[in-house]
C-alpha cells in the first residue's frame, strides 16, 4: 500500500512511502525497481548489496555524550563520535532519502518479551532492504500496526549514498553511527543489510544490561516437554546455527536472545544464515526454510533456471539467507521459554588440544565467555600454515556496548540463581592440530550436546585438566571414548604439551585487558 503516512519528524518529505508492504508485493517492487534482482528456483528473492559484502566494523561510531559515556566500553569496538557529527551525517542521509522518488519504511519489533519489546522504524530505499527488516524484525499484527504509535529506535538507512571521507571522524566513505540519546541509527556507504540487522542488536545491547538484563549472541532451543531451554554461544563456523537446527527441540532463535528474571527470550522474528556450501543433504532445515518470502543475498545463479550455486564464492565467502523464523519446521511461536538449563559455549580449536566436552564453573564461565576463544585455520601465506586463534569477548565483540565484564557478571548471576550448567564444546579437531588431526564429525557434537540436553553428562565422570584446570567428561555415548580426553588422542605427546601451552598463554595474553574489571578469582579461573 502507498501510505501517506507523515515523516515529517524524521525530516522526510518525500510523498510516496510504502509501510509495512507484504512480502509479494516488495518482490514487485524488487524486480521492477532493482537491477539485477531476481527470484531463485525455489522462491527466494535473489538481491545483491553492491561493493559491501559483509559488515565494516571499523567503521561503526557510538556518539559520546555526558548521559552515557560512562557506560559505554570505548576502544576498539565503540569508537567515539561528537553529536555534531552525527546531525551533519544525519542530514546527509535524510537529504539522500529525500531525493528518491519512493520510500520503504518498515514498522515492527524487537524482542519477543513484552516487558523490553522496542518498535522499530526503518526507513530505506531499497525494496530488498525493507524485505529483509520484515524478515528479521517481529513482525506487528494489522492491529498492532494500527496503533503502533511513535518508535522507539529509528534506522535511517541511506547505505546508496556515500559519508563525506572529510567530515571530522570518518574513515572511509562508510559510516554505521549509533546515537544512544536520539536512539538513532545513521547508515551510509554500505547497502550490505546485516547492517541494520546488527545496529538494533547493539542497540538492545546496551538497553538490556541496563534492566539487568543478559543480552546475548547466541542460538537457542528448548525441551519440547519442559520448556526448559539451552542456549549456544560460538563464533562464526563453530555450528551455533546447525546445532540449533534440532528437530527434537523447539527452535528459539539462531542468533540473538536476552535472558530476563522470567526466561529468554529471541530479539528477532528471523533467521539470518550462512549459505555458502549450503546442502539440503547437510543442513535440510534450513535449506528447506529458503523459499518464498526469504531473500538470498549475494548468491550466483544459473540465469536458464535460476538454480542457485552455493558453492560459487565468486562474488563473496559471505553470502547468506535471511528467512521467517516459522519457515523452520520446529520454531517455537512466541518465540520464549524457560530459563537454560545448559549454556553451551562452542569453540573451534584448530590447534586440537580443547577436548570435546568439558564443565565449568562459574567463575571458570565467566573466564571463557570475556574470552570467546575460537581457531580459524591460518592461510599458506609466507609459509605459515598453524591455526590462529581468535577471541571475541562475550562471543560478540564487535556488538557490545558496556565493558565485557558487565555481560559476563550478569551471565554469572542467572546461571547461580537458575542451576544451569555451563559447558565447553569443541568442535573442532581432535587427534591433533589441523593438518595432523582431524575435524571433530557433527555426529559425535551432536552426540555430545544430545547428552548435555537429556542431563545424562551431569553425572558423567570428569578429569581435571591440568593445563586448563576444567573438568573434561571422559565418557558419553556415541563417542569413541579414546577421543574425550585430547592428551590421549595425540600420538606425540610432546607435541601436545608444548601446544596445550601455546594456546593457554594465548588466553592469558589476551584476558590481560580485562583482568583490572574482573575479580582475582575470575582471572585465576583461566589456564594455569
Amino acid at each position: 500500500m502507498v501510505s501517506s503516512m507523515d515523516l515529517s519528524a524524521h525530516g522526510i518529505t518525500v510523498k510516496e512511502i510504502h509501510r509495512n508492504l507484504d512480502p509479494p508485493s516488495l518482490y514487485e517492487e524488487a524486480i521492477r525497481y532493482e537491477p539485477g534482482t531476481s527470484i531463485s528456483n525455489t522462491g527466494c528473492l535473489i538481491a545483491y548489496s553492491g561493493e559491501k559484502t559483509g559488515r565494516s566494523p571499523k567503521d561503526k561510531r557510538v556518539v559520546r555524550h555526558h548521559s552515557s559515556e560512562n557506560d559505554v566500553w570505548w576502544g576498539p569496538v565503540n569508537f567515539p563520535l561528537d553529536e555534531m557529527t552525527f546531525s551533519i551525517n544525519r542530514e546527509r542521509a535524510v537529504d539522500y532519502l529525500n531525493t528518491r522518488s519512493k520510500l520503504y519504511c518498515v514498522d515492527a519489533f524487537a524482542g519477543w518479551d513484552g516487558s523490553t519489546r522496542l518498535k522499530v522504524r526503518v526507513i530505506c530505499a531499497r525494496p530488498y532492504h525493507a524485505l529483509f527488516m520484515h524478515i528479521m524484525l517481529i513482525r506487528p499484527t494489522d492491529a498492532e500496526l494500527e496503533t503502533f504509535g511513535e518508535p522507539d529506535f529509528v534506522i535511517y538507512n541511506a547505505g546508496g549514498f556515500p559519508a563525506n571521507r572529510y567530515t571530522t571522524g570518518m574513515t572511509s566513505r562508510t559510516s554505521v553511527d549509533l546515537s544512544l540519546e536520539r536512539k538513532e541509527v545513521v547508515l551510509l556507504g554500505t547497502e550490505y543489510a546485516g547492517e541494520m540487522k546488527k545496529a538494533v542488536f547493539t542497540y538492545m545491547n546496551y538497553l538490556l544490561p541496563s534492566r539487568n538484563m543478559l543480552s546475548m549472541h547466541c542460538s537457542a532451543t528448548c525441551d519440547k516437554e519442559t520448556n526448559r531451554s539451552s542456549v549456544l554461544f560460538g563464533l562464526s563456523g563453530t555450528g551455533k546455527t546447525t546445532l540449533s537446527a534440532d528437530p527434537n527441540r523447539f527452535l528459539i532463535g539462531d542468533d540473538e536472545h536476552g535472558w530476563s528474571d522470567d526466561g529468554i527470550f529471541n530479539i528477532e522474528g528471523g533467521c539470518y544464515a550462512k549459505a555458502v556450501y549450503l546442502t539440503r543433504e547437510s543442513e535440510p532445515e534450513i535449506f528447506d526454510a529458503l523459499r518464498f518470502g526469504a531473500v538470498l543475498e549475494n548468491v550466483v545463479y544459473d540465469e536458464a533456471h535460476h538454480h542457485v550455486d552455493f558453492n560459487n564464492t565468486s562474488i563473496t565467502q559471505n553470502t547468506r539467507g535471511a528467512y521467517p523464523i516459522e519457515h523452520m519446521g520446529n520454531a517455537k511461536i512466541p518465540c520464549v521459554a524457560e530459563h537454560p538449563q545448559d549454556v553451551i559455549f562452542l569453540t573451534c580449536d584448530a590447534f586440537g588440544v580443547l577436548p570435546p566436552v568439558s564443565r565449568l564453573t562459574p567463575e571458570q564461565a565467566m573466564y571463557y565467555f570475556i574470552s570467546g576463544y575460537t581457531a580459524k585455520v591460518a592461510g599458506t601465506e609466507m609459509g605459515i600454515n598453524e591455526p590462529e586463534a581468535t577471541f571475541s569477548p562475550c562471543f560478540g565483540g564487535p556488538f557490545l556496548m558496556w565493558h565485557p565484564s558487565r555481560y559476563a557478571e550478569l551471565l554469572a548471576e542467572k546461571i547461580r540463581k537458575h542451576n544451569s550448567a555451563v559447558w565447553l564444546v569443541n568442535t573442532g579437531w581432535s587427534g591433533g592440530a589441523y593438518g595432523t588431526g582431524s575435524r571433530m564429525p557433527l555426529r559425535f557434537t551432536r552426540a555430545i550436546v544430545d547428552a548435555i540436553h537429556n542431563g545424562s553428562l551431569r553425572n558423567a565422570p570428569t578429569t581435571t585438566d591440568e593445563i586448563f584446570g576444567f573438568e573434561v567428561v571422559t565418557e558419553c555415548q556415541g563417542v569413541p571414548t579414546e577421543m574425550m580426553q585430547p592428551k590421549l588422542s595425540w600420538r606425540d605427546q610432546q607435541s601436545y604439551l608444548e601446544t596445550a601451552q601455546k594456546l593457554a598463554g594465548r588466553f592469558r595474553e589476551n584476558f590481560k585487558q580485562y583482568a583490572d574489571a574482573t575479580t582475582p578469582e575470575v582471572s585465576a579461573a583461566g589456564p594455569r
